[in-house]
This record gives structure tokens, sequence and C-alpha cells, in this order.
């Protein structure tokens, strides 16, 4: 510590030996800090308020029908890129700032100028921001503020308005995309419908469902004509057994069962050709589908109407005369009649049966074709069925920015309030020539200080034989020491009142312009 100490006052008296160059370099860096303290010129501050309303009745009532926009964030952002170059250029033009420069170095530096004297503050919370601007001229920094608050709401409504313009043309050109694309997909289904209109004509079912019903067609009317058949076969075998009786109990008996069986065949026919028909119905309608009530009505008719004609033939087969060759000869008709029938239905179900043979044979060769033209007709439906979505969904939104435009037209969603107009402080806000005058005491103080201590080590003088010893490396035979005489030690004390003069009159010189700026800033306050 001690040798620290030593060392320090060491330097302080090196310093000590060139304290006058360091004065005169105090008083020259006084005298220019003064200087320009009080050659700076005044800046004036302009400033405006503007209050953003967000609040819309309009926006709840529009729900879910036209884009609602993050109101408040769009303003926020657009407070933050307003002072962008090109609304800085339209700026310098509406104040008429660019009537005094003619270079475009001059412009450019305007420009740079004016990017970083505009400042925009808001409070996040109240939606309201200041806008404002320093310049040496009151009634420029006033144009400079008015032609601000016009572009902050010009720039708000035209990026609205801009923004709903541009989402209206990108919809419509993907539309019209959306539109070849869909017509195109169109074209290729019928085109393919068209090649393949029999398998296209089966109502949406794919090619097993149409074998499996195919199949079942056919099984169904196998089995009719087997029950054809038998019933032939049975017609056959009584008219063989009505010849070997004669018995008029067994042939009255006889006329009343062919009465009863064969009395109408054509009725029998119909109610069948219903009931297969009612069957269909109702593997796709409910019971209360007037197509199933007029069905079922149709079959009760037949029914009764069977039941009528049945009782007539009945009726007449026991009225018949009762002779030798009458009952029998009307017996043998009635079962010539009744087989023929049987024979026709046979005959008809023979070749509904070879019908269906056929198309299941088709329908199985077609088989090997049929998942390829699946695959690619629900390709087709699939294309389709995207691009029709897309479209819909595009026109959807194309409406829905419609809308949305015209409610930011109509509403105004964002109202901009000048709440306070530009206006300019009668009063500088810069600079501070208080603080300017004490920093530039300071920086001539320090200034005089660092001269010292520069000087004292570009010419260095040493007061201490050791440190001439460590310094030079060379042994040190003697010192001589110097005689001081009063008239030196007169001289010496004069030269110090005259330094601490100098310092004093520095330093009071400037606390003395504090004083006098402090005293006009209080009264130019008041």
């Amino acid at each position: 510590m001690d040798l620290l100490i030593a060392q320090l006052l060491l330097i302080l008296r090196r310093m000590w030996k060139y304290r006058w160059p360091g004065l005169l370099v105090a008083w020259i860096a006084g005298l220019v800090g003064a200087i320009i303290t009080f050659t700076v010129p005044n800046r004036y501050e302009a400033s405006a308020r503007i209050y953003v309303d967000t609040q819309s009745i309009l926006k709840p009532l529009m729900s879910g029908l036209a884009v609602q926009p993050n109101v408040e964030q769009q303003v926020v952002m657009l407070s933050r890129t307003l002072i962008s170059r090109p609304n800085v250029e339209k700026l310098v033009r509406m104040a008429d700032l660019d009537l005094k420069n003619q270079t475009k170095a001059q412009q450019e530096a305007l420009i740079e100028t004016l990017t970083k004297e505009l400042s925009i503050k808001s409070t996040a919370r109240d939606n309201l921001y200041t806008l404002a601007y320093r310049d040496s001229e009151p009634e420029t920094a006033k144009r400079v503020v008015q032609s601000l608050v016009s572009i902050f709401v010009e720039s708000s409504l035209g990026a609205s308005r801009k923004d709903t313009a541009t989402a209206t043309t990108f919809i419509n050109e993907q539309i019209k995309n959306y539109e070849a694309k869909l017509e195109e997909a169109e074209s290729r289904l019928k085109e393919f419908r068209l090649r393949n209109i029999q398998m296209t004509a089966s109502e949406g079912k794919d090619s097993a469902s149409r074998l499996s019903e195919l199949s079942a067609q056919l099984d169904r009317a196998r089995l009719e004509l087997r029950e054809a058949e038998n019933a032939r076969d049975a017609a056959k075998s009584q008219m063989e057994a009505e010849k070997t009786r004669l018995g008029s109990g067994t042939v009255q008996s006889l006329l009343q069962e062919s009465a009863q069986s064969s009395a109408t065949p054509e009725i029998d026919a119909r109610i069948d050709a219903q009931k297969r028909n009612l069957d269909a119905l109702l593997q796709r309608y409910t019971e209360q589908h007037p197509d199933i009530i007029s069905a079922r009505k149709l079959i009760k008719d037949l029914e009764e109407q069977k039941r009528k004609e049945a009782a007539e033939l009945q009726k007449a087969a026991l009225n018949a005369p009762a002779g030798r060759g009458g009952p029998t000869s009307l017996l043998q008709q009635e079962m010539s009649r009744m087989l023929a029938m049987q024979e026709v239905q046979v005959a008809q179900l023979k070749a509904r049966v070879r019908e269906y043979e056929g198309r299941y044979s088709a329908a199985l060769t077609s088989m090997k074709t049929a998942p390829q033209l699946e695959a690619e007709a629900a390709q087709l439906n699939r294309d389709y069925a995207i691009h029709k979505k897309n479209y819909e969904d595009l026109v959807a939104r194309r409406e829905s920015a419609s809308i949305s435009g015209e409610l930011d037209v109509a509403s105004g969603v964002a109202d901009f309030r000048l709440i306070d107009p530009p206006r300019v402080a009668p009063q500088p806000v810069a600079p501070n020539r208080l603080m300017l005058l004490a920093a530039a005491m300071a920086a001539a103080i320090g200034a005089g200080v660092f001269a010292s201590f520069a000087a004292s080590q570009l010419r260095p003088v040493f007061f201490d034989t050791n440190e001439l010893r460590n310094k030079t490396e060379l042994p040190v035979l003697g010192v001589v020491s110097r005689m001081v005489s009063e008239e030196d030690l007169r001289r010496e004390r004069r030269d110090k009142i005259r330094f601490w003069i100098g310092s004093a009159v520095l330093v009071l010189a400037y606390i003395v312009g504090l004083g006098v700026m402090a005293v006009l800033n209080n009264q130019g306050a008041s």
C-alpha cells in the first residue's frame, strides 16, 4: 500500500511540474465548451396525441359472417412500421421540407435525420399514441407532426382496404384456377362414364355387389322354375288319375279342387309380381311410404278378386249337370287348361333363367377388369370431390372477404380520434444548456489534468535517486544538491498563487455561468 501511495505521489509531482500547460489546455477546452454550449441552436418539440378506438357494435353482430381482424394488433404493427423510408419521403413532400434541399446528398441527409428524430410512443393498454418531432424551427416541427398524423390515419385505412383488395384478387384467381380444374375433372368423369356405361348404370354398386345380386336373382329364378315344373308334373299326375275316377262324388270333389287351385292363374301371377315389388320397396323405404301403402292395397284388392272368382267357379262346378259325360268332360277341360297354363309358366321361367345365367356369366367375365375400372372411377370421383369442395370453400371465402371489406368501410372498425392537435412547446426542449455547461467544465478540468499527465509521461522528471537507478539501470555515483534562495522561494509562491488564481477563475466562471443559466431556466419555466 505504501509503495502504491509513493507511486501516486510521484506521478502528482511530475504532473505539478507541467501544471501550466495543463492549465492552458483547461482554459482552451473550457472556452471551446462554453462557445459550443451557447451556440448550439435551440430545438423545439411539436407533438400530437391520437386515440384509436377499436370497439365497434358491428363486430359481434357480424361474427361468423365476416372475418374479424385483430385491429389492435394491426394498429400496433402500423405504429411500429410507420417510420419507413416511403412514408418519410412522403412526409418530406407534405411538410415542404424538400424546398431547401437541392442536391441528392442533402435529401438523403434530411431523410436520415427525420427517421432518427421522429418518434411514436404508445400506452398499449389505452391505445393512445403520441407523435413527436424536434426541430430548430417551431413551425417546421409543427408541419412535420401534422403531416405525420395524416399519414398515420391514411395508412391505417389504406392498409385495410389494400389487404381486402389483395385477398379478393388472390381468391378470384384461385377460383378461376379451380373452375378450370373442376371443368376438366367433370369432363374426365363424363368420358369415363360414357366408356363404361354398363358399369356406371348400376346405381353406384361395385362389381362384387352386382355379381352377388345377379347370383341371388338367378337362384330365385331357378327356384321358381322348379316350383313351376313341380306344379306342372302334379297337374299331369292329377289328370292321369282323373281318367280312373268315375264316381260322381269324386268328380264333384275334383271339380271343386280344380276350381279352387286353378281358378285365377293370372291374378296369382299379378299377386306374386306385386309381392316381389313390395319386398323391393321395403328394402328402401319404411312402412309409411306412399308406394308401400299403395302396393299393400293393390295386393289386398287382388286377393279379394281372387276369392270372388274362385267362389264363382266353385259354384258353377257344383251346379253343373251330373250326367255321365258332362262332369268328366268339364273336369278334363279344366285340367287341360290348368296344364297348359303351367307349361306356359315353365317356358317363361326357363327364359328368365337363361337370361339371368347370361347376365351372370357376363358379370363374372367383367370381374377381371372391374377392379381397375372401379379404382379409376374412385380416383376420378375423389379428384372431382376435392376440386368441388375447394371451389365452394373459395367462393364462400370470397363472399366473407367482400363482407369484411364493406364492414371496414361502413363501420370504421378502427376510429382514429385526435385528442391533442399538433402544437409546439413555447420553450425549447433541447439542448439542456445547464447540463452542457457542467459537462464542459468537467471536460475542461479533465483535459487540463490529462495534458499535465501526458506531458509528465512524455518528458519524465526524476525526483528520487532510486527511481533514476531503476529506470536507467545505471549506477548513480552521487547527487548534486541545489541551494534554494529566498528569492526562489518567493518566486515559487507567486507562481503557485498565479496558478491557483487561474484555475479558480476558470471554475468560478463556469459556476457563474451555471447560476445564470439556472435563473434563466426558472424564469422561462414560470
